[in-house]
């Protein structure tokens, strides 16, 4: 199809036409961030205007941006929940939104130990789709050919919950499967799953994950690209494999479907992708049935031209575990988003995970941003709402916490998400994600958060490199039993030569490395104050990490959307690690630190 030149993008030659009014669609938007925000803005205070939560702070009818600014306050979901739970209890008068709430996104996130229930209206559908539909083609600029071939993405669904008042509570990305949107999507070349339907919307995790590797096998040669959600997502892919190519390739042999997947839709979908083929089958078998699973992904769909999964935050851990299982392909993260809102796509997919940024697409909601400085922490007084930065007035190498206004409802709310601009696209952002704004473990007046737990795990297991072996999946606690406490840090490892695997002292060099990589004050406490006892790693057996997802999973966690969680105190997540240990290791002697200069 030729393309029309005035449809041309400053991001590249477009594939099709379709994608030029796409790349176009990007353009406009981002030169125009500011007034396209102030619009935005506009629209939502003026539709919700006789809700009861903005005439709470005498708004007046008010859309511009000061008096919001001025009015309203900055807001956690703790403060919001009130109000959430009279809509989840049935009461549909304009609390939050003058249009009624269709349903609420769980977000991955907790509040006192339960999911976070976000409230959203019909429309948020077709403006997630519209992003959605930027995605293919920003990523054919890099990558071309990829309507010439399938796409092996593992997705799944959870079943739904109902809330007393009788609304639909379940993640986004269910949300987004099960709707039209999805199931009654228009063919296109691009974007071809080998997965049919009907196993995306199984909610029973085993028959889906089968069907959807059996047919990815059946494709294999079809594949140009193998994902999932989330990194994590397609490890577990994998060891899925590890565990059931037997009967996988017993199913292609014979043409007949394992008796284990009993959902009739899938049956019968099946009846006719699945046919006799011994030869895949003794393909499959041959490449299986070692021990070595060291670029398998290329090995058995070997046109694979990159992974789609996020790898970016905590997902970064899975880095090198992605890398051994596909021989090094590409990794691309191609949008940013979460249950309260979806924000905006990487224009580059196909660098580097550690040098991802997405622009924030102006369209999304409105989006402010509060300067995250430790050291100063911004007051956020319901008195006197400080002044946050907006959307087009951030600045590059600053990091900022994300404030968002949605047409859903919610007002300046928090997000807990920490970004650090890196540039921008025509007036528009672009954000590296950092971390969630959470500390992780305390025992005394330390403080860890996700990114100095990360980047000890990185520095700790450098020194298990020349054993062939590394990290696959870790979580932590913190160990007030002891006297003093200490940091417990459970490790799940790939040793490629059982042979050849790190000794217990090795392992203790590791806790040494880790409690060198922690900051002052933590090194502080374990030198000066002795209030904090020795780091200790515990190893425990291949699998462990399988089986706390499932437990997960059991009490109603979302596969799509869970995460392992890099801190644990829940009593039966530790009872199970600990009854998988094979062995405890601590740091055997104290870090380096010296006393902070000052001045």
């Amino acid at each position: 199809m030729a393309v029309n030149s005035s449809l041309s993008s400053p991001l590249g030659p477009p594939a099709c036409e379709k994608d030029a009014e796409a790349l176009q669609f990007i353009d406009e938007m981002t030169k125009n961030a500011d007034s396209v925000q102030e619009k935005v803005l506009g629209e939502i205070l003026s539709r919700n205007a006789k809700t009861e939560y903005l005439q709470r702070f005498q708004l007046s009818g008010a859309t511009d941006r000061d008096s919001f600014k001025s009015k309203i306050p900055v807001v956690t979901y703790e403060d919001l929940q009130p109000e959430i739970q009279r809509i989840a209890n049935g009461d549909g008068s304009p609390i939050l939104c003058s249009h009624p709430i269709s349903e609420f996104l769980t977000s991955s996130g907790t509040s006192a130990g339960e999911r976070k229930f976000m409230p959203t209206i019909h429309e948020e559908l077709d403006r997630r789709q519209k992003l959605y539909s930027l995605l293919m083609p920003v990523m054919n600029l890099y990558v071309p050919g990829l309507d010439k071939g399938k796409w092996l993405n593992f997705l799944f669904v959870k079943a739904e919950i109902k809330t007393p008042g009788g609304l639909l509570a379940r993640p986004v990305l269910t949300s987004y499967y099960k709707s039209d949107h999805f199931k009654t999507r228009p063919y296109d070349p691009y974007v071809v799953y080998t997965s049919p339907n009907e196993a995306i919307l199984c909610s029973d995790s085993f028959q889906s994950m089968y069907t959807q590797m059996l047919c990815g096998l059946i494709m294999r040669e079809d594949v140009l690209r193998v994902g999932a959600v989330f990194a994590s997502g397609l490890v577990r892919a994998i060891k899925f494999l590890q565990l059931n190519w037997k009967q996988l390739a017993s199913d292609i042999e014979s043409g007949t479907l394992n008796p284990k997947i009993t959902d009739p839709s899938i049956r019968e979908c099946m009846s006719k992708i699945l046919k006799p083929n011994p030869e895949l089958s003794q393909f499959i078998t041959k490449d299986c049935e070692g021990e070595v699973w060291e670029g398998i992904i290329s090995r058995i769909w070997p046109n694979t031209k990159y992974l789609d999964v996020i790898v970016t935050g905590a997902m970064a851990q899975y880095i090198p575990t992605l890398d051994y299982y596909s021989g090094g392909l590409p990794k691309a993260c191609t949008m940013y988003a979460s249950s309260e809102c979806y924000f905006g796509l990487n224009l580059k997919p196909m660098s580097k995970p550690s040098e991802v940024s997405y622009t924030i697409m102006p369209n999304m909601g409105y989006f402010e941003f509060i300067p995250h400085d430790p050291a100063n922490p911004v007051s956020l007084s319901r008195d006197s709402p400080p002044r946050l930065v907006d959307l087009a007035d951030v600045e590059v190498g600053k990091e900022y916490e994300l404030v968002i206004t949605t047409y859903s409802g919610l007002c300046r709310y928090r997000v807990g998400d920490i970004l650090r601009v890196t540039g921008f696209h025509n007036s528009a952002p672009q954000f590296k994600f950092i971390r969630r704004k959470n500390v992780l473990l305390s025992i005394d007046s330390d403080k860890t958060d996700e990114t100095e737990l990360q980047k000890a795990i990185e520095n700790a297991s450098a020194l298990l490199r020349e054993f062939n072996t590394s990290v696959v999946e870790y979580t932590s606690y913190a160990d007030t039993k002891t006297i003093p406490g200490h940091y417990v840090i459970y490790w799940e490892l790939l040793v490629k030569d059982p042979s050849f695997s790190p000794s217990h002292e090795v392992l203790e060099q590791c806790c040494l490395a880790m409690e060198e990589s922690m900051n002052t004050v933590y090194r502080q406490g374990r030198v000066a104050d002795n209030s904090i006892g020795p780091l200790e790693i515990r190893v425990v057996k291949n699998g462990t990490f399988e089986e706390l997802m499932d437990y997960a999973i059991s009490r109603g966690a979302s596969i799509n959307q869970y995460k392992v969680p890099r801190c644990v105190n829940f009593s039966p997540i530790m009872e199970l690690l600990d009854s998988r240990v094979v062995s405890a290791h601590f740091s055997p002697a104290p870090p380096q630190w010296t006393p902070e200069r000052r001045g």
